[in-house]
């Protein structure tokens, strides 16, 4: 009996809940419910974590080198389109880059920026392949918790976003971040083509910089919230849950900074590129081994 009034109790707080959801949105793809997409995410955290390592424990490590290469191109051309449609459907045509409230109508702009969000959002479970590919290669140290955290916190929280705030200033870390798909995912390409291509890779020691500043974008933007006198933005909670989120990665990816830079610095090259890569991987972007596919 309890456990029956236990979930007649959840049904009504979440049909509450729901009934402020964004209609425009409720009969796309995964946006019914957040059910399927949970069920993805744990099976995703399952396998990355548990049954993969177990299946590929006695194989040998897959080459997927011409997967790799088809497969950062794409999410390049993928986030190039996004950032594309980010920029034509708002970001570049009226937002003010302050208090950009949500548009709810069902204008070709409105929905053209909710579509986009959606697009986004499903692109976070097409790059939950990164984690995929480290356990089919057996690289399985670079399967740290904070790169399971964020693949896995990204769409589900995203899920949120689309059904309830597709568009406005929530959506600006969404753009910046497509920009740094496509100059991260650019690098990862150019490395699983093999060492000839090495030459052409000279600017990554400026990788670094970009998730960085991306970091100080996001943080700053979105804490504009906090000092403007009058923003009537509809879902103040997804301004908080950015903010947050911005200033954690931020702060993590200092602490890497100060390690790789200042203590690093002091270390035999080998032990440099041991602590690089130990301390990128999961911070910048949740997967960002610069070295990830060579």
């Amino acid at each position: 009996m309890a456990l029956d009034e236990i979930k007649s109790t959840a049904a009504l707080i979440y049909d509450e809940f729901i009934q402020n959801a964004d209609s425009r949105t409720e009969n796309w793809f995964l946006m019914p419910s957040p059910v399927p997409q949970t069920i993805i995410i744990v099976a995703y955290i399952y396998f990355v974590t548990s049954l993969g390592p177990r299946i590929m424990e006695n194989r040998k490590a897959l080459d997927l080198k011409r997967v790799l290469i088809v497969y950062n191109f794409s999410v390049v051309a993928l986030s190039l389109y996004m950032c594309y449609e980010f920029v034509m459907s708002g970001w570049g045509t009226g937002y003010s880059f302050q208090c950009d409230v949500l548009d709810y109508s069902e204008s070709p702009q409105a929905m053209r920026m909710a579509a986009t969000c959606w697009l986004y959002y499903f692109s976070k479970f097409i790059e939950l392949l990164d984690t995929i590919f480290f356990v089919l290669r057996k690289k399985n140290s670079q399967v740290t918790f904070l790169h399971v955290f964020h693949h896995s916190i990204m769409p589900f929280t995203w899920w949120f976003g689309v059904r309830f705030s597709p568009g406005g200033m929530g959506t600006f870390h969404a753009l910046l971040n497509c920009v740094v798909h496509v100059i991260m995912y650019t690098y990862y390409g150019l490395t699983a083509m093999g060492p000839k291509y090495q030459k052409y890779l000279w600017w990554k020691k400026h990788l670094t910089s970009v998730q960085l500043i991306q970091f100080v974008m996001v943080t700053s933007h979105i804490s504009q919230y906090f000092f403007l006198k009058d923003c009537p933005y509809q879902f103040p909670i997804f301004i908080y849950i950015i903010f947050l989120y911005g200033v954690i990665f931020l702060l993590l990816f200092l602490n890497f900074w100060y390690h790789a830079y200042t203590k690093g610095k002091r270390l035999p090259k080998v032990l440099q590129a041991q602590t690089w890569a130990h301390h990128t991987n999961g911070v910048m972007n949740g997967n960002a081994n610069h070295d990830k596919d060579e």
